[in-house]
């Protein structure tokens, strides 16, 4: 009796397990991009009906960043300190301030401003030069 001796090795590679394993982790990458909140900046923008479609003029008051980081409310020199009480004595209902950066000013000076009308709930709106 002469029994055949199988010596071939098998080239064939089985997709399902792969495939399973990829659906897997395309689940589990879903799920945790949802629970990961990116840190941002709460940005108010136009046309909700629960804001006003145009800032109140009379009471614009108008916060300027220099190239230095320097703060001018209403084109007077303030500290950061200064600048949160003074929006802290204005701030209520329907109060607006102007955020106007110089063409050189740091983005942390920026956001020190809107971070404060932001805690604030103040509306503040950022006017960008023309270049």
């Amino acid at each position: 009796m002469a029994l055949k001796k199988r010596s071939k090795v098998s080239a064939e590679f089985n997709m399902s397990s792969l495939t399973d394993i990829i659906f897997l982790l395309l689940i589990f990458f879903m799920l945790t991009s949802t629970v990961v909140a990116p840190n941002a900046l709460n940005l108010k923008l136009p046309g909700r009906a629960d804001t006003p479609s145009s800032p109140n003029t009379d009471r614009l008051d108008e916060v300027r960043i220099d190239d230095q980081g320097g703060f001018f409310f209403n084109n007077r020199r303030i500290s950061a300190p200064e600048l949160e009480a003074q929006l802290q004595a204005r701030a209520g209902t329907g109060y607006s301030m102007l955020i106007a950066p110089d063409r050189e000013a740091p983005v942390e000076g920026v956001v020190t401003v809107m971070d404060l009308a932001m805690r604030l709930d103040i509306n503040g709106v950022l006017a960008a030069q023309e270049e």
